[in-house]
């Protein structure tokens, strides 16, 4: 069978048959639905704010008249301005939560996102907020106080002075293994949210 021949053939069957060499063969054409699917780890995610107070998952259920084991005491979640408990990933983002109690009981906000049937946090950004006045007793870890009685909202990270390189977990500094501290920046959140907590919502 020549080209032509076998050009014909797959324009007038719609690419339902083939030829490899002088054997015409029969091509299934795939079934409606049959696509495959995009992986879980692959599809898209939405990015959102989550405002309040990272906890130790044990003391919010105390709070609530819940009593737990010990299983649950490494656990940390984030405690909702409307009271409701997300847990918190430990992962590259998350695990400073589990780390450093600093970040803990103190308002903040998260971007992150949760996927489809999985209850679970996982963070990308982690903001501080500061107010005006601190309840007594309070001591914040970074210099920079509100100004005119304004929320003061921070990017943080943990930062090495001597290579200045960010990173986001508790550890020495990935290139000269010297020590690295916490780092506080002023900034806006990310233009891609869609959901910025109005006053009444943000973190308390």
């Amino acid at each position: 069978m020549n080209r032509s021949v076998h050009f014909l053939l797959l324009l007038l069957t719609g690419g339902l048959v083939s030829l490899h060499g002088d054997t015409v063969l029969a091509v299934a054409r795939p079934r409606p639905g049959s696509e495959a699917r995009q992986p879980a780890s692959t599809a898209k995610i939405k990015k959102e704010l989550f405002a309040g107070r990272v906890v130790m998952l044990r003391d919010a259920l105390k709070r609530r008249g819940i009593k737990s084991t010990d299983e649950f005491t490494k656990l940390v979640v984030l405690e909702r301005t409307d009271g409701e408990l997300i847990p918190i990933v430990p992962d590259w983002r998350g695990r400073a939560f589990y780390q450093d109690k600093r970040l803990r009981n103190r308002p903040v906000e998260l971007v992150g996102y949760r996927r489809d049937g999985v209850p679970f946090l996982q963070v990308l950004m982690i903001f501080t907020i500061d107010r005006p006045k601190s309840p007594a007793g309070t001591k914040t870890t970074n210099k920079a106080k509100p100004a005119n009685g304004k929320t003061l909202r921070q990017y943080f990270d943990y930062w090495c002075d001597i290579c200045s390189i960010p990173m986001y977990e508790i550890k020495q500094c990935e290139c000269c293994q010297g020590p690295i501290r916490m780092r506080f920046q002023p900034r806006s959140l990310p233009s891609y949210l869609t959901n910025e907590p109005k006053n009444g919502d943000r973190a308390k």
